[in-house]
């Protein structure tokens, strides 16, 4: 019996947003079985298509169609707190009929909530313990899991539903290195479509192809990440050579319309000197005049018209080539003498839902910090690192202890939740900067890639990548500026290329920097000088 492959494809998909803002226009993608990683710069409308083939959106032209079922994990994990776990994973109708019938109800609708799923409970238990939550109790209230192990969860329940696409928004964003190698081994079992949007490098080096959306097209490249940038450095260094040598036939025949135009002023002085000393009878001189006006015109119009093709062939050339727009951050220069104290805690510890053995450097819960340091904070979900940041920054009261800021601190969450959705991002730091004028404002939005009227966007409508640089621009544009960044998971809703431009800012930071991140790249490259594990 033939079995028909797995399939997702968008065929004609046109999207604007409300405001009238276009997103697409008669976008096409197939994809197959496997893995494929939807790669593109921060705004480029990523989220939007998983959401689009998801349901969540609609299109306003164009049809999604699929296999089968479609499973969604967006970038934004919200699980009602109030939910048991098994009734987030989706099994407690079944695992309820279960139990009614294992403890000698043979009601019809227990057995109709089982159907053919006896191993619910079993099926449940070994997905869990596959993502790494073993231990977490099918009974346990949501409510009690990290961020991190939310993911996993909604993860198993997608796992569990067993849908014949799976789309993953960043899955990785909130997971730490031990669940990361969970998800990475439940990528590489997947064996129906799977469409992953990713800016984690090592996720991105399990794929089976890429697909690369720019300028509202998907262009694809076979293989991994590796393979697509070594394609596209080939894609590049062609395009580089094709610009040159329109340059240069560019500047060719420019020199050759200048030399056609010599030519024909002399051809006008020795007919005109001719005409002078009437040499020749006054009809043939007029003729020949004539006849060396229409010839002089082609010539022109010919050496003009070979300039203009030139022209356009150079344009096209440079367009080929990638000029990605990166964002450029110009962190205050707030230089921290080495003798300074930054922060000091004493006899710390945390409020609810952290850890009571957690130690910052010392056993007694203490913490200094001196001048320009650079600590990273890592450990396992739920070992409380977004709770130290929060109480450093005056969010939370600690269960016991002192917490002391000697200099001005800005934290950015990892929620990005410091933009009011209902200002626009202009509105948005000019709360933090009340003191700063309206050009000022949208010249220093510019290096954040808000130029114009999407300076002018409001907060609700931007992308997790467009959220972030607004939040960050507010904060690093904020008045005092911050001698203390305090940063959490900063590089989850970054393309690579504004990785890039952050951890080049950072380095160039002259002031104290505690940063919670499990991107280890990242950490080793913004110069990390202490590092505490909790």
């Amino acid at each position: 019996m033939s079995h028909t492959p797995a399939f997702l494809t968008c065929s004609s998909l046109s999207f604007a947003w409300p405001d009238g803002t276009g997103v697409f226009d008669d976008l096409r993608l197939t994809a197959g079985p496997g893995r494929t990683g939807l790669i593109g710069l921060n705004g480029s409308g990523k989220s939007t298509l998983l959401r689009l083939l998801a349901g969540e959106l609609t299109p306003s032209a164009g049809t999604v169609r699929a296999s089968g079922d479609i499973g969604y994990l967006p970038q934004t994990v919200v699980l009602d707190t109030g939910l048991r776990v098994d009734q987030a994973l989706g099994v407690a109708a079944a695992r309820a009929g279960l139990l009614a019938i294992e403890a000698g109800d043979t009601g019809e609708e227990h057995f109709a909530a089982v159907g053919d799923d006896w191993d619910v409970e079993e099926r449940a238990r070994a997905t869990l313990d596959q993502l790494g939550l073993g231990h977490v109790g099918l009974d346990r209230a949501v409510g009690e899991l990290s961020g991190g192990e939310c993911v996993l969860l909604r993860l198993a329940a997608l796992l569990l539903a067993r849908p014949a696409v799976l789309l993953l928004d960043e899955p990785t964003n909130d997971l730490d290195l031990v669940a990361r190698e969970r998800l990475y081994a439940a990528v590489d079992s997947w064996s129906g479509v799977m469409v992953v949007v990713s800016h984690d490098r090592a996720l991105l080096e399990r794929v089976d192809r890429i697909a690369d959306l720019r300028d509202g097209e998907v262009r694809w490249y076979g293989g991994n990440h590796s393979a697509y940038e070594e394609a596209l450095a080939r894609e590049q260094e062609a395009a580089e050579r094709t610009v040159r040598a329109a340059e240069a036939d560019v500047r060719r025949q420019k020199r050759e319309l200048a030399d056609a135009h010599v030519k024909l002023a002399r051809r006008v002085r020795y007919g005109q000197k001719m005409y002078d000393t009437k040499r020749e009878p006054r009809a043939v001189m007029k003729a020949r005049k004539r006849a060396a006006q229409v010839s002089a015109g082609k010539h022109r119009i010919m050496h003009a018209g070979k300039l203009a093709e030139a022209r356009e062939r150079l344009d096209e050339a440079v367009e080929a080539v990638r000029d990605d727009d990166e964002i450029r951050i110009e962190l205050p220069r707030t230089v921290v003498p080495a003798d300074r104290t930054v922060l000091t805690l004493r006899g710390l510890r945390l409020p609810y839902g952290a850890p009571t053995g957690v130690t910052l450097g010392r056993a007694d819960g203490g913490l200094d910090v001196h001048g320009p340091e650079r600590i990273s904070l890592t450990g396992r979900n739920g070992s409380g690192k977004t709770t130290l940041l929060r109480t450093i920054a005056g969010e939370l009261r600690p269960a016991s202890g002192e917490v002391r800021v000697h200099v001005p601190l800005r934290f950015l969450p990892q929620r990005l939740d410091i933009l009011d959705d209902s200002l626009s991002v202009v509105e948005n730091v000019a709360r933090l900067a009340p003191g700063a004028a309206n050009n000022t404002i949208r010249a220093r939005l510019a290096r954040f890639l808000f130029r114009g009227a999407s300076a002018d966007r409001p907060a609700g409508t931007l992308s997790g990548g467009e959220r972030f640089r607004a939040s960050l621009a507010a904060l690093l544009l904020a008045e005092p500026a911050p001698q203390l960044l305090l940063l959490d998971e900063p590089t989850n809703n970054l393309d690579l290329a504004s990785v890039r431009r952050l951890t080049e800012a950072l380095e160039a930071y002259e002031g104290a920097l505690i940063v919670a991140s499990h991107d280890v790249p990242f950490l080793d490259s913004i110069g990390v000088t202490r590092r505490l594990t909790l």
